[in-house]
């Protein structure tokens, strides 16, 4: 017993940490954000807007684009009421690549785009409009396409040698599917794929990309989605856990700064990006050490959460079925 102790945890961190320090890509880094150009979209409301006022509390000069400009200007004044810092603001559709491209010209060089548009609804596939599905596709995957192809070349070409930062807004929705999330888990389950290949693209820039994933947040927006969520998608949902917006902007920027490939939020956060960390980038080999060790147990985690999820779901439909029959008899 003392022997496999003596293994475990001693033997096991010497030889594995060494070689985890040598081997973890990229190396990292430290991405400053006093005096550096933030744009964020979505920053008219809800996540983007504790965004914007975390960066300009932060000492950036900030840019925040959304598609209604009256929304934009109540952000403007609600950030220089409480920083006395003035932003830019910028009225565009994420859809429009042209739109976008002109509102990132007219914005200058951008150190950190901050990707934190999105639509959500809950829904079965079955009782959406594919025109929603379309819609939601559009906007959270499609739309941070057009953001990173308008600012790309900027980026990519800026006169100073600081690391930059392109940080997209996902959800823990991207990591795990949820019933009655098909359409919005999809968007956001795309973003990793843009976000790994991205990032090798773009290593040799010295730009360095960032996933957040925070879970539900209390916004605007969540308040109007939880009056027509599906009851089954509560119960599963009520496993995550739930933050201010202001919580999870403290998060974000904490997580950029290191310049991190998986940014979680909270607890259950951190726990789903070790249960699925998978073949994604890591910079800290001591993060890569506990993934080694914690993957096996975290398998075994997982499926409880699985067995959970689709007890809850067959007890659902168990019990309609009994509503059911018992009104027709």
């Amino acid at each position: 017993m003392a022997d496999a102790f003596f293994s475990f945890f001693v033997l096991l961190p010497l030889i594995l940490l060494p070689i985890l320090y040598f081997i973890v890509r990229p190396r990292p880094v430290k991405i400053p954000i006093v005096n550096r150009h933030v744009f964020i979209t979505g920053g008219s409301s809800g996540i983007g807007l504790a965004l914007a006022h975390r960066a300009a509390a932060d000492g950036a000069r900030v840019s925040i684009m959304a598609r209604s400009l009256t929304k934009l200007e109540e952000a403007r004044s609600s950030i220089k009421h409480a920083t006395g810092v003035e932003v830019a603001v910028f009225a565009a559709d994420v859809r429009d690549y042209d739109v976008v491209k002109k509102a990132v010209d007219e914005a200058g060089a951008i150190d950190v785009l901050l990707l934190n548009h999105g639509v959500f609804s809950a829904l079965e596939l079955e009782k959406m409009e594919m025109s929603e599905v379309k819609s939601t596709l559009d906007i959270n995957l499609m739309g941070c396409f057009n953001m990173i192809k308008a600012a790309l070349p900027a980026m990519k070409n800026r006169k100073n040698v600081l690391p930059v930062s392109i940080a997209m807004v996902s959800s823990q929705a991207g990591q795990v599917g949820i019933y009655g999330y098909v359409a919005y888990s999809a968007s956001k389950f795309g973003l990793r794929g843009l976000a790994e290949a991205l990032q090798q693209e773009v290593i040799e820039d010295n730009i360095h990309v960032s996933l957040i994933f925070p879970p539900d947040t209390d916004t605007p927006g969540l308040v109007e989605e939880n009056k027509k969520k599906p009851e089954l998608t509560k119960i599963i949902a009520s496993s995550s856990g739930f933050m201010k917006a202001d919580e999870v902007a403290k998060k974000a920027f904490d997580g950029i700064r290191r310049g991190s490939f998986f940014i979680s939020c909270n607890m259950e956060g951190i726990a789903l990006s070790l249960a699925t960390s998978g073949l994604s980038p890591q910079r800290s080999f001591l993060m890569a050490f506990v993934e080694v060790v914690t993957a096996g147990i975290l398998r075994i985690a997982a499926l409880c959460f699985q067995w959970n999820w689709y007890g809850s779901i067959e007890k659902w439909h168990k019990q309609r079925k009994c509503s059911s029959e018992i009104q027709s008899s």
